[in-house]
C-alpha cells in the first residue's frame, strides 16, 4: 500500500507515544461531539427551564440505545478495516470499505423505521411523566428520524481512524460544533422553536460533518479505492463485517438497554430527580470521554497489530492505554471533588437545592470508580479488536441483568442512592471478568499469531 506511509500506522514505533498521538485528536473530537449535547442541555435549561431539560433527559437513555447500537456496528466495521490495513492486504481493505458503506445504509434505514414506530410505546414504558411527555417525544422523534446522519458520520470517521488518520474527523467536528452552537441559539432562543429547535440544530450540524468527511475521503484517501466495482456484493466480506459489527453493536446496546431500564426507575422519582440525573450524567459523560477515547484507540491499535501478527505490541499497547486511563481518572476525581457543585450549577442553570444536591451526590459517588472503569473499557474494546467477542459481550449482559434488578428492587428500596452505587458495583464485577479473559489471551498469544496469518496473506511479521 503506497499510501500507508502517509498515515499514522500503529504497527511500528513507540507504543505509548503512538497511542497518545492517535488518541489525542479523537479525544478533542469527542469533546466537540459531546458539546452537541452539552450546548443543548445548557441552552434548554437556561432558556426553556427545568421541565424542558427534564424532557430531554428522559429521552437520553433511549437515544443512546438506538445511536449506540448503530455506532457500535460501524466501530465493528472499522476494526475489520484496521486489520486488513495492518496486514497490508489492499484487496480485502477495498472490499471491507465498500461493504461497510452498503451495510451502514441498510442498518440505518432499519433502525430509523423501528425507532419511529416504537417511540411512543417506549416512552410510556419508561414512565415518562405526563407533564414532559410531549416535549420528550418531539425532541426524540426528530433525532431518530435523522439518525442515519449520525451513523454515517461515525462510519466515515471510523474508516479514517482505521488507517491511522484521527485528525481529519476532528477538524470536521470542530466546524460542525460551531454551526451547532449558533443554530441552537437561533432556533431555541431567537425563533422560539423549543426542544425541537435544539434537535434540528444537532441534526444539521452533524450533516455538515458527514459532507466534509465524504469530500475528504474521495479527494485525499485513494487507499479506500471508492470505485463502482468494489461495491459488488461480497457475501464473505459482508458476513465478516456483520459478525464483528453485530458483536460490537450488541455489546453497546445491551449496556444501553440497561441504562433505559435504569432511566425508567429514575423517571418514577419525579421531575426534580430527572433534572438532577440529567445534569449529573452530562458531567459524568464529559469526564468519561477520555476513557472512551482510549478504549477506541486501544481497539484500533490492537486490531492493526493483530492483523500484522505483532502480538507483543498488542499486549504492550493495551497495558499502556490502561496506564494513561489511570492518570485521567485521578485528574477527574480531583476536579469533581473540588468543583462538582459549581459544574452542576453552571450546566443545569437550576437554582433548586434538591436538584443540585442530588446531582452532586451522583458524581461524587460515581467518578472515583473510574479507575475500575478504565480497566473494563480498555480491555473490553481491545479484546474485541483481537477477535475475542464472547467475554466482552457477556460482561455487558451482566450489566443489563444488574440494572433490571436495580430498577425492580434496589431503587424502590434505596431511592436515588441505589442509582448512584449501582454502576460502580457493576464495573467491579465486569472488570474482573474481562481481566480474566485478558489473562487467557496472554497465555494464548502464540496460537493467535498463527491465526492472524489469514489477514497477512499467509505470513506474519
Amino acid at each position: 500500500m503506497q499510501e500507508r506511509n502517509k498515515q499514522l500506522a500503529l504497527t511500528n514505533g513507540n507504543i505509548l507515544g503512538g497511542i497518545l498521538l492517535f488518541a489525542f485528536p479523537i479525544l478533542i473530537g469527542n469533546v466537540f461531539q459531546q458539546l452537541y449535547n452539552v450546548v443543548d442541555t445548557s441552552i434548554i435549561g437556561n432558556v426553556l427551564g427545568d421541565d424542558a431539560l427534564a424532557a430531554v433527559g428522559a429521552t437520553a437513555a433511549l437515544y443512546n440505545l438506538i445511536i449506540g447500537f448503530a455506532n457500535g456496528i460501524t466501530n465493528g466495521f472499522s476494526i475489520v478495516i484496521a486489520r486488513f490495513f495492518g496486514a497490508e492486504n489492499a484487496d480485502e481493505l477495498h472490499k471491507a470499505t465498500a461493504m461497510s458503506i452498503v451495510l451502514t445504509g441498510v442498518v440505518s434505514c432499519l433502525l430509523t423505521v423501528a425507532g419511529l414506530a416504537s417511540l411512543k410505546t417506549i416512552l410510556l414504558f419508561l414512565n415518562t411523566p405526563q407533564e414532559i411527555f410531549a416535549q420528550a417525544e418531539s425532541y426524540l422523534r426528530i433525532i431518530i428520524a435523522f439518525s442515519a446522519i449520525t451513523m454515517f458520520y461515525n462510519m466515515f470517521a471510523g474508516m479514517l481512524r482505521a488507517i491511522g488518520n484521527s485528525r481529519a474527523p476532528l477538524y470536521f467536528l470542530i466546524i460542525a460544533t460551531v454551526f451547532n452552537i449558533r443554530l441552537d441559539i437561533v432556533f431555541v432562543r431567537d425563533l422560539g422553536m423549543g426542544v425541537a429547535g435544539a434537535a434540528y440544530a444537532t441534526v444539521i450540524a452533524q450533516a455538515i460533518s458527514v459532507v466534509l468527511c465524504i469530500l475528504y475521503i474521495v479527494k485525499k484517501c485513494p487507499i479506500f479505492d471508492m470505485k463502482r466495482e468494489n461495491f459488488r456484493l461480497q457475501p464473505a466480506m459482508i458476513k465478516e463485517l456483520f459478525t464483528m459489527g453485530l458483536s460490537m453493536g450488541l455489546m453497546l446496546v445491551v449496556v444501553s438497554i440497561g441504562s433505559v431500564v435504569l432511566q425508567s426507575a429514575v423517571n418514577i422519582l419525579g421531575p426534580q430527580v430527572i433534572t438532577a440525573h440529567t445534569a449529573a450524567r452530562k458531567i459524568d459523560d464529559i469526564f468519561m470521554l477520555p476513557l472512551g477515547t482510549l478504549s477506541l484507540a486501544a481497539s484500533t491499535f490492537a486490531s492493526q497489530n493483530y492483523g500484522a501478527g505483532k502480538m507483543e505490541r498488542v499486549k504492550k499497547g493495551i497495558i499502556s492505554a490502561i496506564v494513561i486511563a489511570f492518570v485521567w481518572s485521578a485528574i477527574s476525581c480531583i476536579a469533581v471533588l473540588s468543583c462538582g457543585r459549581m459544574m452542576i450549577v453552571l450546566l443545569s442553570g437550576s437554582k433548586d437545592s434538591v436538584v443540585i444536591n442530588t446531582a452532586v451526590k451522583y458524581i461524587t459517588i460515581n467518578i472515583p470508580f473510574f479507575f475500575v472503569l478504565s480497566i473494563l473499557l480498555v480491555l473490553r474494546s481491545s479484546l474485541q479488536g483481537v477477535g475475542r467477542k464472547i467475554v466482552p459481550l457477556s460482561a455487558s449482559m451482566i450489566e443489563l441483568v444488574a440494572k433490571f434488578v436495580a430498577a425492580v428492587f434496589i431503587t424502590p428500596l434505596l431511592g436515588y442512592l441505589g442509582v448512584c452505587i449501582l454502576e460502580p458495583v457493576i464495573w467491579i464485577i465486569c472488570m474482573l471478568l474481562v481481566s480474566f479473559d485478558f489473562w487467557m489471551f496472554l497465555r494464548q498469544d502464540k496460537r493467535r499469531t498463527l491465526e492472524v496469518r489469514r489477514y497477512a496473506g499467509g505470513r506474519t511479521r
